[in-house]
């Protein structure tokens, strides 16, 4: 059986947060960063977490791929846009990216979306 990608991502979240509780101030930075770079602006949040989660997907990060590809959803993301995004996520990445574009797949496909 394949793994599962939506239980992959609240495994990763849930060691994440223990880490939190046991870092506040690098946490605390770190979460004040991230708001700061996903918050609305010239760019709109849905693009910025798809350009993350190209980039991810470019890099092999398979929790920020996750990660980003669940906010990406929440803020309406639609399966026209990831497919276009992982297109150009393995004309970054070739072959590597396009390996980490399974795991994007199977996720979005547990999801429903594609």
């Amino acid at each position: 059986m394949l793994e599962n990608q939506i239980e992959l991502k609240e495994e990763i979240q849930g060691q994440w947060d223990r880490y939190k509780t046991q870092m506040p101030p690098i946490s605390e930075a770190y979460e004040a960063l991230s708001n700061a770079a996903y918050a609305g602006g010239t760019i709109d949040p849905k693009t910025k977490r798809l350009m993350a989660m190209t980039a991810a997907t470019a890099h092999g990060c398979r929790a920020c791929i996750l990660y980003q590809a669940d906010e990406a959803l929440k803020l309406g993301a639609t399966k026209a846009e990831f497919l276009e995004c992982i297109g150009v996520a393995v004309s970054l990445g070739g072959t590597m990216a396009a390996g980490q574009a399974t795991r994007l797949i199977g996720y979005l496909e547990e999801k429903g979306v594609c």
